[in-house]
């Protein structure tokens, strides 16, 4: 066999000519195979397979960036027998004579009734009711939303929004989902929802701002009741509430039920009961729910249910309705390259990815990264993918400790968590991704100990490092974010350089969560830390308390301690 190579070696060698013209009919081949698949081999849909989408999870994910140019698309048999075939594939006399009777497919209605193939097989879930216009200032479904570049697909948005109670699933750009209980928006033409869906090529999601809206036949109506609301607690009357909560209602026979849903057929995400009256509107500077009351004195019985509670003249028990707040859902890159740059610095397990979800909301700038991390760019994070001296982002995260990393930003936000949260965070996410869990095994296995040997040390030296080397440096602790994010996240901006609309500040506490949030659900039912983890990790605390002091800063949270 060597033999042979060499001689073929020699041969070529001598007559280049030669190879080069049997390589280019290699390449001709190929091409040739390549163009011939586009044309014949498509899978054929029967009335037997499970609807698109179906192996996909009820998973809740987030935006990308949308692709415009896909290539030649394999024409789709669906249930009847037609072909429906891409623009560049011509009608020939041969083909079948219900083709004819099909109407004359161009490319924007082929892509376009292509989507069909799986709505006839939807009837017993949804129904669609066409294409619609969208608007990013006003959307046309004010619900929840969320966004998957990578594997959005018509069934997954229509099982997360009717798991949701929501009436209505729109699917747009490819890979957005909006959720809804009232469409507000007129109908467009067919072929402007042209957008194949990015998890399956053989459904259309929408288009350029075109929602392809669907009536979730099998919304559970449990979902909608008010279980699916958020309690959000007790509160003073304001002063003037015809001007805070603008919609109201008096119901004889209120119920909290009759009430959110009242709420949310208005598209209102407050729902309050006072009494006999029913008040709905957003969280705004007079009517801001920082200030919560005793319980009991909205303790007064429903008169249409005498088990719940409906609140009185004076005090008012209020509701987060399904209706998602947009004024804080508008996201861009900054429109002229930032000045300085700014790092949005933690230790990996620290909340970072959290936010980042809560500075993108409540400045409407991207953040950047200096890293790229796919499953965060997929997700909804779009500036995951610049470079992140680009000065597109607002600013950028960042895990880095050294001096010359650090001396790279201007300025910076340093997030700062306990440890041992914030070590069993990053565990989590080491070994089962943003919003998964590590094993069992995992954590009783040697990969435990082995991480905080590693990692507890780290912790320590990433704070000492941005202290010592950071130029403008805002300490901001993870438990005062989430025990009272309406000023933690004002301090935040102020360092942007943004003006804080307190309005948009009060949308984002009721959006705060995002999607990256692990459920609490799978909580250790043991504590992971051995008596001498904790000697250490007490020590490296005490270590970051003093430098934190040194610089007239509060020190760490007491809740670092009790360990």
């Amino acid at each position: 066999m060597a033999k042979l190579l060499v001689k073929l070696q020699r041969y070529f060698r001598r007559r280049p000519v030669r190879f080069f013209t049997l390589l280019a009919l290699y390449l001709a081949a190929g091409s040739l195979v390549f163009l011939h698949s586009g044309f014949s081999g498509e899978p054929t849909v029967t009335g037997s397979q499970r609807g698109p989408g179906a192996a996909e999870g009820p998973g809740l994910p987030y935006l990308g960036v949308m692709q415009l140019s896909r290539g030649f698309k394999a024409p789709v048999t669906v249930p009847g027998g037609t072909r429906r075939h891409g623009a560049w594939f011509k009608s020939t006399a041969k083909e079948p004579a219900e083709r004819s009777k099909a109407g004359d497919y161009s490319s924007t209605r082929s892509r376009a009734s292509r989507g069909r193939s799986g709505r006839e097989k939807e009837e017993d879930r949804a129904r669609y009711l066409g294409c619609y216009v969208d608007n990013t200032r006003q959307r046309t479904l004010r619900g929840v939303s969320f966004f998957d570049y990578k594997k959005m697909t018509v069934f997954r948005c229509q099982d997360n929004c009717a798991e949701r109670g929501y009436l209505y699933a729109g699917l747009e750009f490819g890979a957005e989902c909006y959720c809804g209980h009232k469409v507000q928006a007129p109908n467009a033409s067919e072929t402007e929802c042209n957008m194949v869906c990015k998890g399956e090529r053989t459904n259309i999601c929408g288009g350029v701002n075109r929602l392809s809206i669907y009536r979730l036949e099998l919304a559970q109506e449990s979902a909608r009741r008010y279980g699916s609301a958020i309690f959000r607690g007790c509160f003073h009357r304001p002063d003037n509430i015809s001007i805070a909560l603008p919609v109201s209602q008096v119901m004889l026979n209120m119920s909290v039920d009759k009430c959110v849903d009242f709420c949310t057929e208005k598209e209102y995400p407050l729902s309050a009961l006072a009494g006999t009256s029913c008040h709905c509107g957003f969280p705004t500077t007079l009517f801001t729910l920082h200030e919560r009351e005793d319980e009991q004195l909205c303790a007064q019985k429903c008169a249409g249910e005498e088990f719940e509670s409906c609140g009185t003249a004076e005090y008012l028990l209020v509701y987060q309705t399904q209706v998602q707040d947009n004024r804080c859902m508008d996201r861009r890159f900054l429109p002229t390259r930032a000045k300085q740059l700014v790092a949005l610095a933690s230790f990996p397990g620290a909340g970072n990815t959290w936010a980042r979800h809560l500075i993108e909301l409540a400045t409407g700038f991207y953040t950047g990264s200096y890293y790229f991390d796919g499953s965060l760019y997929n997700k909804g994070f779009k500036g995951e993918r610049d470079h992140w001296r680009s000065g597109r982002t607002i600013c950028i995260k960042t895990h880095e400790s050294g001096q010359k990393e650090i001396e790279s930003f201007d300025s910076a936000i340093l997030l700062i968590r306990n440890p041992y949260k914030a070590l069993m965070a990053e565990f989590n996410r080491k070994y089962g991704g943003h919003i998964g869990f590590a094993s069992h095994a995992h954590w009783k296995g040697k990969e435990w100990p082995e991480f905080v040997a590693n990692y507890a040390p780290w912790w320590a030296t990433h704070t000492l490092d941005w202290l010592r080397y950071g130029k403008k440096v805002l300490v901001v602790h993870f438990e005062d974010l989430k025990r009272d994010l309406f000023v933690q996240l004002q301090r935040m901006v102020g360092l942007l350089g943004i003006a804080a609309c307190q309005d948009r500040l009060l949308c984002v506490e009721g959006q705060k969560d995002g999607n990256f949030k692990r459920s609490g659900l799978r909580k250790l039912e043991y504590d992971p830390y051995t008596p001498e983890m904790r000697r250490l990790i007490s020590g490296y605390i005490k270590t970051v308390d003093t430098a934190l002091k040194l610089r007239n800063l509060s020190g760490v949270p007491d809740d670092y301690y009790p360990r």
